[in-house]
């Protein structure tokens, strides 16, 4: 698989595939591109990405805040001549290209949510000092506590993650500033979004909740109620068939 130089770091990626439009993958907390692996997208290009301190991506010891990692996209993008694309992220990876589509937007032709790890509510938000804490204080065990069901191999992916990274990613989240996480903050960023949003959720009350703000036309909001945070993986063949029916609605260059 291919690297990519950028001007402060080395980004390990995947490109495969023809057919328009392209789709970029970015995976979540602690993954990397294998996790994208159980979904095949064989008409469309599709560009799969290890996020700086991920997978076999180097690991600097600043960005990593979604600005920042959707920053290193918008390079890889302009290198590769991939765009506008349909970005397509889970959990942080939701985040990064959010912050991909609202910072670069001439580069994004839709956007694609997977169980976002935005808007979260007030009783969950109080717990982020806390976590974050106990994040730098442990490292990666403490990223898998308290333990929830993980999809094989992801495990592993997380456990590889350096600590300091995970922690920095887990600020750039919810603590730091500018961070997006918490519903407020949420609410007034997601409002720059410009392109078509599908956002999946598992459960049922953040769906409502996206669904109620603003968005730009072509936008759909679905939750699969009984599904875990990996909902694309836990039902990959009715995660490709929503995107590409979806994609397959909106108007051309929409």
């Amino acid at each position: 698989m291919p690297y990519a130089e950028l001007d402060e770091i080395t980004l390990h990626y995947q490109d495969t595939g023809a057919g328009e439009p392209t789709l970029l993958l970015v995976h979540g907390w602690g993954g990397d591109l294998r996790v994208w692996e159980p979904l095949g997208f064989c008409d469309h290009r599709t560009v799969a990405v290890d996020l700086r301190g991920h997978g076999r991506s180097s690991v600097p010891r600043h960005g990593y805040r979604p600005a920042d990692l959707a920053g290193d996209l918008a390079q890889l993008l302009s290198r590769l001549e991939a765009g506008p694309v349909v970005a397509i992220g889970h959990s942080m990876g939701a985040q990064v290209v959010t912050a991909l589509a609202v910072e670069h937007p001439a580069l994004l032709a839709a956007l694609v949510v997977i169980d976002p790890a935005y808007g979260a509510d007030g009783e969950e938000a109080e717990g982020f000092h806390d976590r974050l804490a106990r994040l730098r204080a442990e490292g990666a065990g403490a990223a898998l506590d308290p333990p929830v069901p993980l999809p094989p191999g992801v495990r592993e992916q997380v456990l590889a993650t350096p600590g300091p990274v995970l922690a920095a990613c887990y600020a750039g989240l919810y603590t730091d500033p500018g961070a997006f996480g918490a519903r407020p903050a949420s609410e007034r960023y997601l409002a720059r979004r410009r392109c078509p949003v599908l956002c999946l959720r598992a459960r049922a009350e953040p769906s409502v909740w996206e669904a109620a703000l603003p968005a730009p036309p072509g936008s759909r909001v679905e939750a699969w109620a009984g599904s875990g945070h990996f909902l694309h993986l836990e039902h990959p063949a009715r995660t490709i068939r929503l995107i590409t029916n979806w994609l397959d609605r909106l108007p051309k260059g929409g």
